[in-house]
């Protein structure tokens, strides 16, 4: 029912989060768009054919939403510094997957960036499950993974894992709807998630 399709970081500026990811990878993530229902903008890096990498920040030139931020971007010190804070995992079925899947936090709303609309799974107030140890859902329109058309900069996911004091919990809620090989759950003391990166560089690390 699920499948891997982004990670994201989260910073308090666009350019603090590009500069952070540029100095972890030595790649320098391509810009992405504007959110306007969450005042939100990215920059986007791909890391396969449909799988990318997320650097988000609000948006200081957009207007305030009408409601919470996604990804707890309204939290003052969610994003600082800039850091890995959750990750997104792809469901043909939105609704029938937040309905089924223990510890899947919905509503699913409508968000749009440019010309392309998909719907994912974002509380009202904007938290994040498990502190975003546990996947925001995601369902793309019918057709090309948005990744197909972002430049390949030589970026590739290895390994992403998942560390919380309820690590096995998420596992096992996970486990029949979810299986990558890159993912790996650890228990420990608080959330932290770290990525291993294929990059023109050599393998380097995200966290």
């Amino acid at each position: 029912m699920l499948a891997l399709d982004h990670i994201t970081v989260s910073a308090r500026s666009l350019a603090d989060g590009v500069a952070a990811v540029e100095s972890a990878l030595g790649v320098r993530a391509p810009v992405g768009g504007a959110h306007p229902s969450m005042g939100t903008h990215n920059h986007l890096l791909r890391l396969g054919p449909s799988l990318f990498l997320e650097i988000i920040a609000i948006d200081p030139d957009a207007p305030a939403p009408a409601r919470a931020r996604w990804f707890g971007l309204d939290d003052p010190a969610s994003a600082t510094p800039p850091r890995l804070s959750t990750w997104v995992a792809r469901a043909e079925r939105l609704d029938e997957a937040l309905s089924t899947i223990p510890g899947a936090a919905g509503p699913a709303v409508s968000v749009s960036r440019g010309s392309l609309t998909w719907r994912i799974s974002v509380p009202d107030d904007g938290s994040m499950p498990f502190d975003g140890a546990f996947p925001t859902l995601i369902e793309w329109p019918t057709g090309p993974h948005p990744a197909a058309a972002m430049a390949d900069l030589g970026c590739a996911l290895l390994r992403f894992e998942v560390e919380h004091p309820a690590a096995e919990v998420i596992a096992e809620s996970l486990a029949p709807h979810l299986t990558d090989e890159r993912l790996i759950f650890r228990a420990g003391p608080q959330k932290r998630l770290t990525a291993r990166i294929a990059t023109p560089h050599g393998p380097r690390v995200l966290v």
